[in-house]
């Protein structure tokens, strides 16, 4: 039945559509499509309609984490928009740039209503939102590790697993359903001229554009046609189809007005030579674009006169004004001018999604000016990020792996770097997670269900979670203990929360108990912990008489067959040793030296390895904090060779804080307000909410100095520079390491000087 115009009056369910609704709703089945228009005043014209489909958006707001800040000191503290840089040169005010690790949604909303957002109304609003979803059904978080001149393969983290799994556990169902409610945060929080730019490729390029305009109406710019690939037609895989080179970029708008600066591609060379080659007569033959343009109006005159035009006469004024104000032919939706990132260049960081600078350099030129607010929410190795600090924008950049949220702040670093070689200004920038993540984030359940239902289907789901950790850990389960879950010898157990990274909280509450109980010494068991917490705060309960031991689980405790046959693995934290070296002839002068890096990481057993080794073949595995290359030979013997043959080998990243306790760490949570209904932080008028301020007991990482390595330059040096102090006195330096998976660890060094 055709759908009644908005305007018309309700329709009249007939008679045999009122028994026909009641029998389908007595028997359970779904209602036809037809009724939804017959029963409801939807006016939407265009709809996205997918299994399990719902409006439902994200409304947690959580407090961001501050764990470092980054900014390469400036020669001359020269303030520069605001910025209050100190007597170091470094910032001190102003916008921040945002680099944030964690799930994209709960980022999203608590930007939307959390305090951050009020700093982003107050730097102009967000303008310009670029974003890169994985359309790849076959992507996930795994990543490709060139160690030794050997590739090892590393898995994703277990939050990586859950967010691919919610990605694309039931196809492009799930696919819509991640993207529609983020792209509905985002809508939300864009400034009212803001843009924004979803790139995808064939496979759901329908979907995600009619989700754009569910989500944005009718604000659709421009569907641009980007030919990113070499062709691929002789491909046995598309030998019975056109193959596919090309992928689409949609352009929205969230309002009527929008921010546009028109664009310009070069001049080709035959546009060139078809309209404005000439010669004028001196035997020196054709001048090119560059020389008619420099030409005077009597210059242009004379050689009219002459007849010594070869092509355009008539038409020197007007080619001479062209030249004037275009710097080349206007850029239309087919960027076939800009090429893919190449395999063995420069900006090549080792994904394989990758784009190139040039794309989002003409992105952020059209949709933002110098001083805008750009952000990508799915920044993968920093592309948006690092053009738009080129470009003169402030920037947020989000992505829940950790090894992209390093590839990006490595990537950041270099281009402050750059920046300051050239004399040009540049923003600091910060890295930040996010506090406890809600249970609700990862443990879905069905939004049917009753609250009564629902709390036994969470604890169910808790419980048969914590008894295979401690079966894979071979602990004796605890019943009634409350905060503990097992016994491992003479240790208590504990067990971190399967949807987040344990954090400080979790730990004191942990100290708290133990206490309480009078024990002394307790396992962690969990998935991740928070970036930055160790050893600082294992410290903190031995100085409580607490011993406190954090392992990792590794993903294998999902495998039913690994925990059967006592194969699951759990790691130790991986630990850092630095010292102080005293300068001889100045008493505040000292630099610290890294003099040793212990990982115990492992992924895959190597038995297992070995038997599925096919001979001839090799494979490299990572088993208890070594790299080891695998090799069977024709004849089955398998040999195994070490790849990490130094601790150092371990070490992508290595910074320095000289003086960490000189920054408290601040968040700032919404106080007390009505209970009407209104988010955290935001009220229903759409006024922010008062904020107060907590000290959270942790300090900022103020990155003084850092070495790194690149895919150019993979030497490291183990030795900071010189750093001296102010005034003597004792003072805490932190070491942050941050190894080639991605992962960091920081030890606290007290030095006396003076």
């Amino acid at each position: 039945m055709p759908r009644p115009p908005a305007s018309a009056e309700r329709y009249e369910l007939s008679d045999a559509e009122k028994r026909d609704l009641i029998q389908r709703i007595q028997d359970g089945k779904p209602l036809p499509e037809k009724y939804r228009f017959l029963l409801f005043d939807d006016k939407r014209e265009v709809e996205l309609v997918w299994a399990g489909k719902t409006r439902d958006v994200c409304t947690a707001v959580l407090p961001f984490q501050t764990l470092e800040h980054i900014d390469e000191p400036r020669k001359e503290a020269v303030d520069t928009e605001g910025l209050a840089l100190d007597t170091g040169g470094r910032q001190l005010k102003g916008w921040t740039n945002k680099l944030i690790w964690g799930d994209n949604k709960l980022i999203l909303s608590s930007l939307k209503a959390g305090a951050l957002r009020q700093q982003i109304e107050e730097a102009g609003g967000l303008k310009l939102i670029y974003i890169d979803p994985p359309f790849d059904v076959g992507a996930d978080f795994s990543m490709d590790i060139e160690i030794g001149g050997e590739t090892f393969h590393k898995e994703p983290n277990i939050l990586e697993q859950i967010a691919y799994r919610d990605t694309w556990g039931r196809g492009a169902d799930s696919f819509i359903a991640m993207i529609y409610e983020r792209l509905i945060l985002m809508r939300d929080l864009m400034h009212p001229e803001g843009s924004i730019y979803v790139h995808c490729d064939w496979r759901l390029n329908h979907a995600i554009k009619t989700a754009l305009f569910e989500v944005f109406g009718d604000k659709i710019q421009s569907e641009i046609v980007w030919p990113r690939t070499t062709n691929t037609g002789s491909s046995k895989a598309i030998a019975n189809k056109f193959s596919y080179d090309t992928e689409t970029i949609l352009y929205f708008s969230k309002g009527e007005r929008v921010t546009f600066n028109k664009v310009y591609r070069p001049y080709s060379e035959d546009y060139i030579k078809h309209y404005f080659i000439h010669d004028d007569g001196d035997g020196r033959g054709p001048y090119q674009l560059q020389a008619l343009a420099t030409y005077s109006d009597e210059k242009f005159r004379e050689l009219e006169s002459a007849n010594r035009l070869v092509k355009g006469r008539g038409n020197l004024f007007r080619y001479k004004d062209y030249l004037k104000n275009k710097p080349g032919v206007a850029v239309n939706n087919l960027w076939d001018d800009i090429e893919p990132v190449n395999a063995i260049g420069h900006q090549k960081l080792g994904y394989p999604t990758q784009k190139p600078e040039a794309l989002l350099e003409r992105i952020i030129r059209a949709s933002s000016n110098p001083g805008d607010l750009v952000a990508d929410f799915f920044c993968g190795s920093g592309t948006t990020a690092a053009v738009a600090e080129k470009l003169g924008r402030k920037w947020i950049a989000t992505d829940l792996g950790k090894f992209g949220v390093h590839t990006t702040r490595k990537r950041l670093i270099g281009v402050q770097r750059e920046l300051k070689s050239a004399g040009k200004d540049f923003r600091a920038f910060e890295v930040l997670n996010l506090g406890r993540y809600e249970r609700q984030a990862y443990l879905h359940l069905p939004s049917n269900l009753s609250p009564a239902k629902r709390d036994a289907a969470l604890a169910k789901k808790e419980r048969e979670f914590r008894d295979l950790i401690l079966r894979a850990y071979r602990a004796t389960a605890l019943q009634n203990e409350g905060f503990f879950h097992g016994r491992h010898a003479d240790r208590l157990v504990v067990i971190g929360p399967i949807n987040a990274p344990v954090n400080r909280l979790f730990v004191e509450e942990l100290v708290t108990e133990c206490r309480k109980r009078q024990a002394s010494r307790c396992d962690i068991l969990a998935f991740e912990f928070e970036m930055g917490l160790f050893p600082a705060a294992l410290t903190e309960a031995k100085a409580k008489g607490i011993d406190l031991a954090p392992k990792t689980i590794p993903p294998e405790v999902f495998d039913k067959r690994a925990v059967d046959k006592g194969q699951v693995r759990f790691a130790d934290v991986a630990y850092v040793e630095a010292a102080p070296r005293y300068d001889k002839h100045d008493k505040l002068t000292l630099a610290i030296e890294l003099t040793e890096f212990s990982v115990h990481y492992s992924q895959g057993f190597s038995q297992a390895v070995e038997a599925e080794l096919k001979a001839g073949k090799s494979e490299v595995i990572c088993d208890a904090g070594q790299l080891i290359k695998l090799s069977k030979d024709k004849n089955d013997i398998v040999t195994r060779e070490v790849l990490t043959k130094r601790w150092t080998d371990w070490v992508d990243y290595w910074a320095v804080d000289f003086d960490y306790e000189s920054r408290k760490e601040i968040v700032k949570v919404p106080r007390n307000f009505g209970a009407g209904g209104d988010l955290p932080g935001v009220a229903s008028s759409g006024e922010f909410v008062d904020f107060e301020e907590h000290w959270t007991g942790n300090y900022i990482f103020e990155n003084v100095w850092q070495s790194f390595r690149t895919r150019q330059n993979r030497a490291l040096e183990l030795k900071t520079a010189p750093h001296t102090y102010k005034k003597p006195g004792r003072y805490v330096v932190a070491v942050k390491v941050i190894d080639i998976f991605g992962n960091d660890t920081m030890t606290l060094v007290p030095v006396t000087v003076g």
